[in-house]
């Protein structure tokens, strides 16, 4: 239980818990427990975690648990690791009771990174709560409209927070002249630029990193492999 705090009284509607390694972004490698929450405002095309918000193809009652928000802090507290990733689905749909869970736990001395597309603007409370923002604004690869997938305020936001970095997912070459317009027109700080080969396989992987990594090079863009799909495949609870 989250040490001298009275309990919350909240759900979160959780896909699943587990701990492992980041296998993404600025903090690739490190030991991680991680929250993934369902339900999602996109329809990402090549999305690996389906199963946390397309109820057309899986079932909602088996893939989703509604849980008290102490259970959850009891499950994360157990692995005994600081370091807490949550991601979904698209967490910022349940900021109202995550922010508060979060501010609860913080007490207890762990710190956050949050996965999230980029189209909802965070309340007070998860701008205090997050030590690192993974904005992952999606790209015409994604299959998501512009309107639905770009949302200016939020890209002005969080291009003014100095801990929130943006991770592209690259299906091809050519996306790197979507990623350059958006990167000039929101004045994104190349620095906090992250792309990453889309792939589910090591195979893909490899071969898409290769040349991922020399447009990053020559760019000033940073690199991100998928380090759990090297480690363990395409996995669930990984």
């Amino acid at each position: 239980m989250m040490r001298d705090q009275p309990e919350v009284k909240s759900r979160l509607k959780v896909s699943e818990i587990f701990h492992s390694i980041q296998g993404e972004g600025p903090n690739t490698g490190m030991p991680s427990v991680f929250l993934r929450l369902a339900v999602c405002n996109l329809r990402c095309s090549w999305c690996d975690t389906k199963y946390s918000w397309d109820w057309e193809h899986y079932d909602y009652e088996k893939e989703v648990k509604e849980m008290d928000v102490n259970d959850v802090a009891n499950r994360i507290l157990s692995y005994d690791c600081k370091h807490l990733v949550v991601t979904g689905g698209e967490p910022m749909l349940q900021q109202e009771d995550l922010a508060p869970f979060l501010s609860r736990l913080k007490t207890d001395g762990l710190t956050f990174e949050i996965e999230t597309n980029g189209t909802i603007l965070p309340n007070d409370g998860m701008v205090s709560a997050i030590d690192q923002w993974n904005v992952s604004p999606k790209l015409d690869n994604s299959g998501n409209s512009v309107a639905s997938r770009e949302n200016p305020e939020c890209y002005r936001f969080f291009c003014k927070q100095p801990n929130a970095y943006f991770k592209y997912v690259v299906e091809d070459r050519e996306d790197l002249g979507e990623i350059l317009e958006l990167v000039a027109k929101y004045a994104i700080p190349r620095d906090r630029v992250i792309m990453m080969p889309e792939s589910t396989s090591p195979e893909l992987l490899r071969e898409k990193s290769a040349w991922l990594a020399e447009i990053c090079r020559n760019e000033g863009f940073r690199f991100s492999t998928r380090l759990h799909i090297i480690l363990y495949g395409n996995k669930r609870g990984v």
